[in-house]
């Protein structure tokens, strides 16, 4: 198992759970617009870097 595509995996699933948090607090209107904004700025962050790493990783066996 590539550790590399691992935490890229990890940051993925990390990244879309920020996202969703994200969005369901935007619609229940529960939190402040700035813990919002460094949630939502940092789901992306993590989804777009665990996506890059699992795409350029190679596999080797």
């Amino acid at each position: 198992m590539n550790v590399k595509r691992t935490f890229g995996t990890i940051l993925t699933i990390l990244g879309i759970i920020g996202l969703i948090y994200t969005g369901i607090a935007i619609i229940q209107h529960s939190n402040g617009i700035t813990e919002l904004a460094v949630i939502g700025v940092l789901g992306v962050i993590f989804f777009l870097t665990g996506i890059s790493l699992v795409r350029v990783t190679k596999d080797e066996a």
